[in-house]
């Protein structure tokens, strides 16, 4: 199970104060008198309260009370246990081995400890649905939610999509649920305020407030997932993944995600995935349980000053396209290597992470128009969106389940009598795929899709990157119940 929170290390720390009172910041430079207050200087009480207190003509002072009291009913404590296994580790080998074993070391087999890891959800809607963070509930074998009045349930996780870190979980409570409403993120605006909302160092329902600092980021923690984070400096430590990020209004905004830190603890930022990805994956997650993503098929990145320079493209913003995927939506509608996209669906694109964000809320199959940079030239294309299979079906969610078999890792006896150090071996064989491709009760599978199978939770893992992948099939290579070396190819669609 990953760690509950994901840190962004920052090689330089830097440090930055701020002082803000009363819902707004003022500062005063005294330029005619030369006048100027030094850090050790004894400032006046009264000039404190009305430099503090007085607002500017015109402005009224923020008031994020009636936003807090929303929010805090509507976040809650999520508590994820990865319960006790059994596991195979190599030990180092030593002199015996070499001589009178394989040269590997020998194998054996321990209990692992139960891990427990917390984190916080946000209640979507009145009937138990939760948004959280893939990374707070991933490799749970036991999930718990705690609500802000310390009810506790057992929730059931429906879907959850690793390239955005969001899933969404279902607890059944006895009555209407406090929950909030989801407002548009991409309304926000830079300098507006906002309160992040969690359960950070396993405390109940915490609120700090900040303004937004930036959007559009990519930080590149996702390692090649989704990123087009809301950039926040209100304080988001350990324990907010999942967390709430909302507005004056006490409309949802994000979920918080990342903290950005040299030390492991809040020092200035942290990351919230906005809404406008959130919506679209969690109904996708509640309808079909895995994500319905919209594909480009481009490879490229955010235009620099100096790529620009070199390449002579003209602009300075924009995706340049470094290559195109063979037989994808763009390449098809003839968009090319070198070409710098600039416009989606009639919105500028200036980075990766914009793109990135506007095809998140795409559905595969719809017809999208894509302005392009050419040799300086603007030409626009009609591009046909798709699925990760490269057609516009539904993706369907896959398990073991649809395989229609049992299985068990090898004990000691079967790897003696294959002459194996690992497998999986096919217990029974019932309705499902392998009975249609003559995968039968007894074969040992040892590696499918080239990944060696050492327990049930990698071959749970190759089905679901198959099922997302361009090809959907398993290719299987292992042994029967006599040790003859078998083949398999089984589609999963």
């Amino acid at each position: 199970m990953k760690r509950v929170f994901k840190f962004l290390f920052l090689g330089t720390l830097v440090v930055a104060t701020s002082g803000v009172v009363a819902g707004y910041t003022t500062y005063k430079i005294f330029a005619n008198n030369s006048e100027t207050l030094a850090a050790n200087d004894t400032t006046p009480a009264s000039f404190l309260t009305q430099a503090s207190l007085a607002a500017p003509d015109g402005l009224q002072r923020v008031d994020l009370t009636d936003a807090a009291d929303k929010s805090v009913h509507a976040v809650v404590h999520i508590k994820s246990t990865e319960k006790s296994k059994t596991a195979v580790i190599r030990r180092a080998p030593d002199i015996y081995d070499f001589f009178f074993g394989d040269g590997m070391g020998r194998q054996q087999r321990v209990q692992t400890q139960p891990r427990v890891g917390f984190g916080s959800g946000v209640i979507l809607s009145d009937d138990g649905y939760i948004v959280t963070n893939n990374h707070v509930i991933d490799g749970a074998d036991e999930i718990t939610v705690t609500l802000n009045d310390n009810r506790t349930y057992p929730a059931r996780l429906v879907g959850a999509d690793e390239n955005t870190d969001l899933a969404l979980v279902k607890i059944e409570a006895d009555d209407k649920l406090p929950f909030l409403v989801v407002g548009d993120s991409d309304n926000l605006k830079v300098g507006e305020w906002v309160l992040a909302v969690g359960n950070p160092f396993n405390l109940t329902s915490t609120v700090t407030a900040g303004i937004v600092s930036a959007k559009a980021r990519s930080l590149g923690v996702y390692n090649g997932g989704i990123e087009s984070f809301i950039q926040t400096d209100a304080a988001i430590n350990q324990g907010n993944s999942g967390g709430a990020l909302v507005n004056a209004n006490g409309e949802l905004v994000g979920i918080n995600a990342v903290l950005s830190s040299p030390t492991g603890s809040y020092a200035g930022y942290g990351f919230a995935i906005p809404t406008s990805i959130m919506t679209k994956v969690v109904s996708d997650l509640k309808e079909f349980g895995t994500v319905q993503r919209a594909v480009l098929g481009i490879v490229g990145g955010t235009v620099t000053s100096e790529l620009a320079e070199k390449e002579e493209l003209g602009t300075v913003d924009g995706v340049y396209v470094s290559d195109v995927v063979e037989d994808g939506a763009a390449k098809k509608a003839g968009i090319e290597k070198g070409d710098v996209i600039i416009g989606f669906n009639g919105k500028p694109i200036k980075t990766m992470a914009e793109l990135q964000e506007t095809l998140a809320k795409t559905v595969p199959g719809t017809e999208v128009e894509v302005k392009v940079l050419r040799g300086k030239k603007e030409k626009t294309f009609d591009v046909l969106l798709v699925n990760i299979q490269g057609d516009t079906n539904v993706v369907k969610n896959v398990d073991l389940d649809i395989l229609g078999a049992e299985f068990k890792p090898l004990d000691e006896k079967d790897k003696q009598f294959f002459k194996t150090t690992y497998g999986l071996k096919v217990t029974n064989v019932g309705d499902g795929l392998f009975a249609q491709h003559g995968v039968k009760k007894g074969v040992v599978l040892q590696k499918v899709n080239g990944v060696a199978m050492r327990s049930i939770d990698d071959l749970q893992k190759v089905v679901k990157q198959a099922n997302s992948s361009t090809e959907p099939v398993l290719f299987i290579s292992g042994m029967n119940a006599a040790g003859k070396r078998v083949f398999y190819s089984v589609p999963l669609q």
